[in-house]
């Protein structure tokens, strides 16, 4: 991180906070206070029917507070260099320690010397020497000098502290998404080999029953499925109609294996094809509907893709009509396909989605995904 040599503020252009102008800002805060001490001391002296330079009290009361502002960089630069938190080691209150006299000492001097050139106060005797006057008004203001100096100290290291605190957070947010993204990738790679594994062990079969015809085609479909795979790896979420664009190359592949035996039905509606899914959320879920439900029977079976939206809820579901899930389905390995499912959906929306794998009443089983319903801004 970078420091400005001349002002000795941080520079560091990702973070929010950060003020772009440090000068303008400590200056604008002087003046500010300044005004406001100048107010008051005029209204409250004329209130109690004193006689003064009106004019000349309050512009000294407003420039008094220049040495201060002009110290300010340098105070907060010495409390980065010398945090004061602990109490060693001791020369770091040694240099607060003659740095907050040193600018108690100018601003004294500065008051007397504006004292003495316009005489704001219309004092008609002669006054006291210099030296004497400017000692004196050190003296009397040594605490609040001190107190001064802690003040800037105090609501630089608050402001620092807050800083920090919100880097972390957004240095904690960014961790974390590149660590969802490796998660996320990493689930790819493993859903990608299984699928690969599955298709060619089915071109395996229909090579061995003679079926070549049927394989080449399912080859071709594979190549294509594979070039969707490789163009969209670095996409996270697609529109649902390219997940069911894919999720039908992946079917037709899948009926050149069980020909008449797989039947499809596709009930989503035109307007959520816009919708924001994870990429290849739904062909695993085919998949094991396909290998679970279709595959184990001898006559095959129908699979339903279906999508709705509630509010602000966007379900999937995928339904097949093959044998029921075992009473302890819960408690076997359900398979590569779902488990990733899960997890690539807890990488994305945490607690804020539903996964369900239930027995339909009418037989067959139905695996459904409810997450948040959204569409892309481009989208929109």
């Amino acid at each position: 991180m970078d420091v400005n040599p001349r002002t000795g503020f941080e520079l560091d252009a990702a973070s929010p906070v950060r003020l772009h102008s440090p000068w303008l800002w400590i200056a604008s805060i002087w003046l500010a206070l300044g005004l406001f001490d100048a107010t008051q001391t005029v209204f409250v002296m004329r209130s109690e029917g004193m006689h003064h330079a009106w004019m000349k009290l309050f512009f000294t009361m407003v420039v008094a507070w220049i040495p201060w502002a002009l110290a300010t960089p340098v105070v907060l630069r010495l409390g980065r260099c010398f945090p004061p938190i602990t109490f060693r080691p001791l020369s770091t209150w040694v240099v607060h320690l003659v740095s907050a006299l040193v600018v108690g000492l100018t601003f004294s001097g500065w008051m007397t010397c504006l004292e003495a050139l316009l005489n704001p106060y219309a004092v008609p005797v002669p006054q006291a020497p210099f030296r004497s006057i400017w000692t004196d008004r050190f003296n009397n203001g040594i605490v609040a000098d001190f107190l001064l100096y802690a003040t800037i100290l105090i609501v630089n290291s608050v402001l620092e502290s807050r800083e920090r605190l919100a880097q972390q957070h957004t240095e904690t947010a960014r961790l974390n998404e590149q660590l969802s993204k490796a998660q996320l990738r990493a689930l790819r790679q493993q859903i990608e080999p299984h699928f690969l594994f599955n298709t060619l062990h089915a071109v395996s079969g229909l090579v061995r029953e003679g079926r070549n015809e049927a394989a080449v085609s399912m080859i071709v479909g594979l190549s294509d499925l594979l070039r969707r795979v490789l163009e969209d790896s670095s996409r996270q979420q697609v529109p649902l109609q390219e997940e069911m664009e894919f999720t039908q190359t992946y079917l037709d592949i899948q009926k050149v294996r069980f020909a008449d035996r797989l039947q499809l039905t596709v009930d989503v509606p035109p307007d959520l094809w816009l919708a924001q899914v994870p990429s290849l959320i739904l062909q695993p879920m085919v998949e094991n509907a396909v290998n679970h439900g279709i595959a184990k029977r001898a006559q095959g079976g129908s699979i339903r893709i279906g999508a709705s939206r509630t509010n602000g809820t966007l379900t999937l579901s995928v339904r097949n009509d093959g044998p029921s899930l075992a009473a302890n389905w819960e408690a076997e390995n359900s398979g590569i396909g779902i488990a990733n499912v899960r997890t690539r959906l807890q990488s994305l929306y945490g607690e804020g989605f539903t996964l369900n794998l239930r027995n339909q009443d009418g037989g067959g089983v139905e695996a459904s995904v409810s997450l948040p319903f959204v569409v892309a801004a481009s989208s929109k």
